[in-house]
């Protein structure tokens, strides 16, 4: 939720807007113009702009961030990574119907996502053969465990940091197993299920027009890279 967001609805002549990630994430103690917060709190309510977030009940439910990526790559039998109730969690498990390269399946990624700069990020080698998938869609760093818990090939998801990658990484060795990590945009990997979630509200609610809002808001803009030597 960034400030062009609020712009573009402006522009748009939009009343509300429904975004996955929740402006007020974190307690704030001020929302004075001056503070990131407060300037777009303020120039929602000049504007009469309503806010709805939808995040963890939009990441838990069948149809949500996670179910749409996994269906995406064409998953089969999957399951969820870290169970609510016995239908609901966050993230996802499945297979795909037959074995690819770890490098086949960054470049399926490549495809289901809108471009961004820093793309599709991987750890393990190209060749590497992986099926059974892990992922969870957005910030899953803290569920690392439990995707190499779950005996899958690979775990994809956002924002993973340096140490929490490596160590388990180094655990899979340790325990004698294969694992690779694929590192995704948080806003490209919830960007898919917004279709979803525009359709879904239709449905429901038949009589308000429900539209996309197609900004790019991933927070890089541009990468550059040594290619690594062979």
């Amino acid at each position: 939720m960034t400030k062009d967001v609020v712009e573009y609805a402006k522009s748009a002549g939009i009343d509300l807007i429904f975004a996955h990630h929740p402006l007020m994430l974190r307690g704030v103690t001020t929302v004075a113009e001056d503070s990131s917060k407060g300037s777009i709190v303020s120039e929602l309510i000049r504007s009469d702009i309503a806010l709805y977030s939808a995040h963890t009940n939009a990441d838990s439910v069948e149809s949500g961030t996670s179910a749409v990526l996994a269906k995406a790559l064409g998953l089969v039998g999957s399951t969820v990574l870290s169970p609510i109730s016995q239908t609901k969690g966050i993230g996802q498990v499945g297979s795909l119907a037959k074995p690819v390269s770890l490098g086949e399946l960054a470049s399926m990624l490549n495809n289901i996502l809108p471009p961004t700069a820093t793309g599709v990020r991987v750890a393990g080698e190209f060749n590497t053969q992986v099926q059974k998938i892990a992922l969870c869609a957005g910030a899953g760093d803290s569920y690392l465990e439990l995707a190499l818990d779950s005996g899958a090939d690979v775990y994809i998801t956002s924002d993973l940091r340096h140490h929490r990658a490596q160590e388990v990484l180094e655990l899979a060795k340790a325990r004698g197993v294969a694992f690779s990590l694929i590192d995704i945009s948080h806003w490209a990997a919830e960007f898919v299920w917004l279709e979803t979630a525009r359709a879904e509200l239709q449905s429901a609610v038949p009589d308000v027009s429900f539209e996309i809002c197609d900004l790019r808001t991933d927070v890089f803009e541009f990468l550059m890279n040594k290619p690594k030597d062979n």
